[in-house]
């Protein structure tokens, strides 16, 4: 009953956002993490020398691990503003867990435009990243 209340739409009038939203929510993240980049050098620079390590450690957090964790926990930034959400392709309630948002985003990563191909080919605008992954791009 509780979550009936949370989520009263039935399972049938799920709408799945169009390739442009999509794309202007990846730019949107994109501009996010350039912004979180210049902020953590801004913040590095205040320590003097930082060893390269740590530099790129936290390179590859924001670059790898932010849509990951992201998409697992909520939604990324990109996500939020343009109010659309990645779950679960069987259960539109539930998210993904991280080793398969890890998997969806590996395969976009590679895949790149590519991916978006098969997003006119079904009917829940799934592409090959969220064929892979087991999840679907839906509005919130």
């Amino acid at each position: 009953m509780i979550e009936e209340s949370l989520f009263p739409e039935p399972i049938d009038e799920i709408t799945y956002p169009h390739l442009s939203t999509r794309v202007q929510s990846a730019f949107i993240d994109f501009l996010f993490i350039v912004l979180l980049m210049y902020i953590f050098g801004a913040l590095l620079e205040l320590f003097g020398e930082v060893p390269d390590a740590v530099r790129i450690g936290l390179f590859v957090f924001i670059w790898v691990i932010y849509e990951p964790l992201f998409v697992a926990f909520g939604c990324t930034v990109g996500n939020y503003i343009k109010g659309i959400r990645v779950r679960n392709v069987d259960n539109t309630r539930k998210r993904i867990p991280v080793h398969m948002a890890l998997l969806r985003y590996i395969v976009k990563f590679f895949l790149g435009w590519i991916s978006f191909l098969t997003i006119h080919g079904n009917k829940e605008r799934r592409a090959i990243h969220d064929l892979a992954a087991g999840s679907v791009m839906i509005w919130r």
